[in-house]
């Protein structure tokens, strides 16, 4: 039996020194791991940047139901979000 499965192809980005840098003082910061710091900071992200421009540059329209940026947050979604960093 053949299942329908979407391979994702994982990108791991090389980063600068100063990049890498920033993440770990953002992680003490947060007192999360890296890793867990840099998944709750993607997460916040449609709460500081506007989803439109993202939906309408994305090059991978195959589950955007389940994309970050297709929901509709309010103001108060917004603010609980960049709270909860």
């Amino acid at each position: 039996m053949q299942t329908n499965v979407i391979e994702r192809r994982v990108y791991t980005p090389k980063l600068s020194a100063e990049a890498s840098d920033a993440i770990r003082r953002l992680a003490w910061s947060m007192d999360k791991p890296m890793t867990v710091a840099v998944i709750k900071l993607i997460m916040a992200l449609p709460a500081i940047i506007d989803p439109t421009k993202i939906c309408l540059a994305c090059k991978d329209k195959t589950d955007c139901n389940g994309c970050i940026f297709c929901r509709h947050l309010t103001a108060e979604d917004k603010k609980a979000i960049l709270e909860a960093l």
